[in-house]
């Protein structure tokens, strides 16, 4: 990752759809490093943004309150992508992930960033949420996926933990050295290692606009995360293909027994058309898994870029800028 200046922070801010949000973001992250002696920068990177994200971020660039640099995606490629965009881009010492609808408060950025200069041990910090506000279906469906995941992977995922972390050079470095196209950053953030502190945050209410996850795209999300971390969906085929081998050598067993035995007639239209119906059911299943996992592999050998920048403005590096509030 290129560095033309050395800075103590950078915060990467992902954008789509966040323009009642950007400057009100700016203006608070001001507020909490005012008179904190830290040098810093604001990447934005626009997402695809179908509203005035752009035009917004434009203005706060020519304002120059702050040192700013705008990453504008050629079209939308999803918040993955421009966590990995905002990384390459990014030049401070520390690197922070935050999102930009003032849910992820500015300020426990400042307890993060003094954890890792009073504790060295540590590499990033991770925050969590204890409560978190969504219904109880949401709720225990993700805590369903983490159960389901850690059980699966070779990697641990902490429950609730979130992208919202502040990490040294060296592990954003790490993470941009993953190549994977279909990225699953919770599993990355797990895999690439280095001692990781997690401390508790209240989320609060989003600023202005809309939450961009619905339930079918956390399913999609979640679904992402098992087919890049683990294996097991192969495996729990060949486990369960291995049962009905053996359950229908147990049955055969039976049928010859009641036929030769016992002179008894079994019937077997039903029992024949319902076992057809289930393997068939269970066969087209794991075919359709078998899928994922080699369309995953043929995107990937095509090595297309995770994103295409239709435009990047950085701010310009003179001795006079760096965001010391």
């Amino acid at each position: 990752m290129e560095r033309r200046k050395q800075i103590d922070l950078s915060l990467v801010v992902p954008c789509f759809n966040e323009g009642g949000n950007v400057r009100r973001f700016q203006e608070e992250v001001r507020e909490v490093f005012a008179g904190s002696g830290l040098t810093y920068e604001l990447v934005f990177v626009d997402d695809g943004s179908r509203d005035d994200t752009l035009a917004q971020l434009r203005q706060l660039f020519q304002e120059g309150a702050c040192p700013i640099q705008i990453v504008r995606f050629s079209r939308n490629f999803g918040k993955e992508a421009a966590m990995l965009a905002g990384l390459q881009a990014a030049r401070g010492e520390l690197i922070t992930l935050i999102d930009a609808d003032l849910q992820q408060p500015p300020a426990t950025v400042l307890d993060m960033v003094r954890i890792l200069r009073e504790e060295p041990q540590y590499d990033c910090v991770a925050a969590y949420q204890d409560q978190r506000k969504e219904g109880k279906l949401q709720g225990g469906l993700k805590d369903a996926f983490y159960r389901l995941i850690n059980k699966f992977s070779d990697v641990e995922f902490v429950a609730n933990a979130s992208d919202f972390r502040t990490m040294r050079r060296p592990v954003a470095e790490a993470l941009v050295t993953m190549g994977e196209y279909h990225r699953f950053s919770k599993g990355l953030f797990s895999w690439v290692g280095f001692a990781t502190k997690f401390i508790l945050y209240q989320v609060r209410a989003r600023e202005a606009g809309e939450t961009k996850w619905s339930l079918p795209k956390l399913f999609r999300y979640a679904w992402d995360g098992i087919l890049s971390f683990s294996t097991a969906p192969i495996k729990i085929a060949i486990y369960l293909g291995l049962t009905f081998a053996l359950l229908a050598m147990i049955y055969l067993v039976v049928v010859l027994v009641q036929k030769l035995a016992f002179s008894i007639a079994v019937p077997g239209y039903a029992t024949i058309v319902c076992l057809i119906l289930l393997l068939g059911g269970l066969q087209l299943f794991f075919l359709g898994i078998l899928g994922e996992y080699i369309g995953r592999i043929y995107i990937q050998v095509k090595q297309r870029p995770v994103y295409l920048v239709k435009e990047h403005l950085t701010w310009e590096a003179s001795p006079d800028q760096g965001g010391t509030e």
